[in-house]
């Protein structure tokens, strides 16, 4: 009697196991659209905090320097004693950044950095999702200044 009563309730049937599938299946169709839209808004948000830290490095950077790094020192002069044009005197040991590097943009390019910019003493600029100058929505470009 046991082996038949055991046999019986070992696993799940074929019709439960589609009920599952399907449930799961809408759920997905439901919450994938929305999480998807939400990468591209994330991404945003995550380039307009690096440039805001770059920023702050910036500001730390001229207040022991005097200066803001050249075009050409650009942003590595934030992780790195520049060599070349104005050294800084004043050179923080482990540099401006607390991770000792500078991380691309969110959709992996690299950030631009000008100075003196076009708005004010310099600007840093990710071009977006497309990597090229202008666009609009998510290929639009995020700069210090228009943030």
């Amino acid at each position: 009697m046991k082996n038949s009563h055991e046999q019986k309730t070992r696993g799940f049937t074929l019709i439960e196991l589609m009920v599952v599938i399907v449930i799961l299946s809408i759920l997905a169709m439901f919450i994938a659209p929305r999480l998807i839209g939400r990468t591209d808004d994330a991404k945003v948000a995550e380039a307009k905090v690096q440039i805001r830290n770059f920023e702050t490095a910036l500001k730390l950077f001229r207040l022991d320097s005097g200066f803001y790094p050249s075009t050409d020192q650009g942003l590595n002069a934030l992780i790195a004693k520049p060599d070349t044009g104005r050294v800084p005197e004043n050179y923080r040991p482990n540099g401006y950044l607390e991770a000792n590097r500078i991380k691309p943009d969110p959709w992996g390019f690299e950030y631009v950095y000008i100075s003196p910019g076009l708005q004010n003493e310099y600007d840093i600029m990710s071009y977006g999702a497309d990597g090229e100058p202008g666009g609009e929505g998510y290929d639009a470009d995020i700069i210090n200044w228009d943030m």
